[in-house]
């Protein structure tokens, strides 16, 4: 009963910060997704109050065919506005010109095929939502639920994280409760779900986030602030 009645107060918690966070603030709003659990129990909190938000998602090349399948399922099933941000350059391209990135430079695969295609996109926006939490990495522990957000053109925005004090049991517990389905990727082992050639099952049973970049790195970049 006890943890009813908490993932209910969160639950409450989460929909008075969106609501006041929307209707206090009369810039335009987007979220990021990435379809992974905590972003379909924000996308569905968001959408009861703002259905038409741009729901952006990095369009790699490099996800898994599991992900693009259930990114459209979902898409579809919950009418998104769906909002795909590109390289500038092609899988192919990139390829071509400096070899396998994600195998010799991570960081710079992740630079040229997340953090700036969404750089550029939120550069629309004034409201960013993202499905952040506290416990899913030490970087983001002191996570606000609410912060600004700078980016390299010097705009800003203001970050929103409603679900930053939710625990994974939390978010689990809404999407049974909502019966919204998940990525098939989480029966096969998976915790943490990004591009195919940089995730794996996790190398540590305790730290989720531990199979991405097989342990190398916890973050791509596209929450880290701009000096």
């Amino acid at each position: 009963m006890g943890t009813t009645v908490t993932l209910d107060h969160k639950i409450d918690s989460a929909r008075d910060l969106i609501r006041g966070v929307l209707y206090e603030n009369s810039g335009a709003a987007c979220v990021t997704c990435s379809f992974q659990t905590e972003c379909m129990a924000l996308l569905d909190l968001l959408i009861e109050q703002r259905p038409a938000i741009p729901v952006l998602f990095l369009e790699t090349g490099y996800h898994f065919p599991e992900t693009y399948a259930y990114r459209d399922q979902m898409a579809e099933q919950m009418h998104l506005n769906l909002v795909n941000l590109e390289s500038k350059m092609s899988v192919h391209e990139q390829e071509s010109r400096f070899g396998i990135l994600n195998q010799t430079a991570p960081d710079r695969c992740c630079g040229i095929r997340k953090v700036e295609p969404l750089f550029r996109g939120l550069g629309d926006y004034d409201i960013w939502f993202a499905a952040l939490r506290r416990e899913q990495s030490a970087t983001r522990a002191n996570l606000q639920p609410v912060d600004r957000f700078k980016l390299p053109t010097g705009h800003q925005l203001l970050k929103v994280s409603p679900l930053a004090d939710w625990t994974n049991a939390d978010v689990w517990a809404y999407l049974k409760r909502r019966r919204i389905p998940v990525l098939p990727l989480y029966d096969q082992g998976y915790t943490s779900i990004g591009c195919a050639p940089c995730t794996t099952p996790p190398i540590d049973p305790d730290n989720p986030r531990s199979g991405r970049w097989s342990g190398h790195k916890v973050e791509c970049g596209i929450h880290v602030q701009t000096e």
